[in-house]
């Protein structure tokens, strides 16, 4: 097979017509040319620390949205599955991801679950964390999400460390604000990668002190706007990430989208693609190519440098995206799943009047909340929150108030709801509250939302996480959903269920809420919701 082009060199920083031939999957001679092309062939994208888990999709599935998007690979933290059904759920997660062409590096997940203050469905402790580590498939450590943990030399965070070390396989982390002395205990153990920069400061400090920067434009947090000076400064030591992609998201853009952002601010188009491209196939080891002699034969068709625009997906020498569309088939996934929780009543959600509320503040666009105190009444947009044990039937023990959903009537509710997917629910009343969350465990797992007498429902029956279904379609309710949820409900988030499966991950501050309580995040202890 021949392919013809004009090839862009991140490497050399050259662009030039030639022609390729690829032999059993491979790039067997690159030949320049004199030929005059009206194509492009580059290097194809990779996410540099994504949780498929997010799109809503398993792996393959994933592959037939990303693909067009000129995506060839994905670093995976399988992380959200693990958390509900431990090491089955990362075997799931590679044998359905083996059946695409895409290549993804699955992680061995050390936080699982993140804390010790949720109920989770599994437990990964050193030993079978160990045993990840050896499993066809596993590439690296994935993020360390407990930094407390590392600073203060938690004995069975280090022996996690210790066996990727072992192996000499790369440790991914995640420190949120994290600087000075701690951040250089964090690093000397052996972590290198951050995608939870907030502030260019921040992500400056930890660059300085050896650490990779992953610059991060999902469907919640988007980091980019505030980190993208680093392009230029540190081309060799940044990567690109979406971490969390939501289905409707993913049909409209993947990494495409940040680097045509980052064309539009007028970074330089080879500094560009070696962020996207070439600098975490080589952080991680992923048998990717980037369009040398010998390498697979992966890499992307474009008809304009600065459009970006994607005509064929090429991995290992066969087209699998042409146009925006996928040419990968449909195929069965099975549902496994774990969920014992049953329906509930109007008076689970009571709560006891306070003289004074201890309030989340959620904020668009950020993971991250803040803490307010507020009395009752004081502001307008205040709603009740809920986290339910969805692995036993309890009381429900997580409750408290929220600020910043903007809803005017009704409730939404998920079983996606970071780390642990227990099920989270934000509302306006109790009656409804209870019926949004009745619709997920009907279907033992699911998006929904419910205002008066109307409803909208997304069954997740792949461990509450994601759907069997047609990605497309699975993007199309989606969006409905969510549309119902800012239209019928009044939610001002531009992310809604984003935000609102991050109010329960109890590693990102200031305050959230487990199946256990109010959280604070930054003493790492319960606190009472009412003063």
């Amino acid at each position: 097979m021949r392919y013809e082009g004009n090839i862009v060199d991140p490497r050399e920083k050259r662009i030039y017509p030639a022609t390729i031939v690829i032999e059993d999957g491979k790039i067997s001679e690159i030949s320049e040319s004199d030929g005059k092309y009206d194509r492009y062939i580059m290097p194809g994208f990779v996410d540099a620390h994504i949780h498929i888990e997010s799109s809503m999709l398993p792996p393959y599935e994933f592959s037939r949205l990303a693909t067009p998007h000129g995506t060839v690979a994905t670093i995976s933290d399988p992380h959200e599955i693990a958390n509900v059904l431990g090491m089955e759920g990362v075997s799931f997660m590679i044998e359905n991801g083996l059946k695409t062409p895409m290549k993804i590096l699955f992680g061995a997940s050390p936080c699982v679950p993140a804390t010790p203050f949720e109920t989770s469905g599994a437990k990964l402790g050193p030993e079978e964390v160990s045993r990840l580590l050896d499993m066809d498939g596993i590439g690296y450590l994935s993020e360390v999400m407990n930094y407390p943990g590392v600073v203060s030399g938690d004995s069975d965070m280090m022996k996690k460390i210790a066996e990727a070390k072992k192996r000499s396989m790369p440790i991914d982390g995640h420190a949120p604000g994290l600087r000075g002395a701690d951040l250089e205990k964090y690093i000397s153990a052996g972590i290198e990668t951050d995608h939870e920069s907030y502030t260019l400061d921040e992500a400056r400090e930890k660059l300085e002190k050896g650490m990779k920067i992953i610059i991060r434009e999902g469907s919640a947090a988007k980091n980019f706007d505030a980190l993208h000076p680093l392009i230029t400064q540190y081309s060799d030591r940044v990567m690109f990430c979406s971490d969390d992609r939501h289905p409707n998201d993913l049909m409209k853009g993947h990494i495409d989208t940040i680097v045509r952002k980052s064309l539009s601010l007028g970074y330089d188009l080879f500094d560009v693609l070696k962020i996207a491209s070439i600098n975490p196939v080589e952080h991680y080891g992923v048998d990717v190519g980037t369009l040398r002699v010998g390498d697979r034969a992966d890499f992307i068709v474009v008809g304009d440098l600065k459009k970006i625009d994607i005509i064929e997906t090429v991995i290992d020498g066969e087209v699998v995206a042409r146009n925006g569309k996928s040419l990968l088939p449909r195929i069965d996934t099975p549902t496994p799943n774990r969920f014992a929780t049953r329906k509930k009543r109007k008076s689970d959600f009571y709560m006891p009047s306070c003289r004074e509320m201890e309030v989340i503040q959620a904020l668009d666009h950020e993971l991250i909340t803040h803490e307010k105190v507020l009395s009752p009444g004081e502001e307008e947009d205040i709603a009740k929150i809920a986290v339910i044990n969805r692995y036993a039937d309890k009381a429900i023990k997580g409750l408290a108030h929220i600020e910043g959903f903007g809803l005017a009537c009704g409730a939404m509710a998920s079983s996606v709801a970071h780390d642990s997917h227990n099920i989270v629910v934000v509302g306006k009343s109790d009656e409804e509250m209870k019926d949004a969350v009745n619709l997920i465990i009907s279907s033992k797992g699911g998006i929904s939302a419910v205002c008066e007498d109307e409803s909208m429902h997304l069954p997740l029956p792949i461990a509450g996480l994601m759907s069997d279904a047609d990605g497309a379609e699975v993007a199309l309710q989606y969006e409905e959903v969510e549309r119902f949820v800012k239209e019928r409900l009044g939610s001002t988030l531009e992310s809604p269920f984003m935000t609102l499966s991050f109010m329960a991950l109890l590693v990102i501050p200031e305050l959230k809420l487990s199946d256990r309580g109010l959280f604070d995040s930054r003493s790492f202890h319960f606190i009472s919701p009412c003063r």
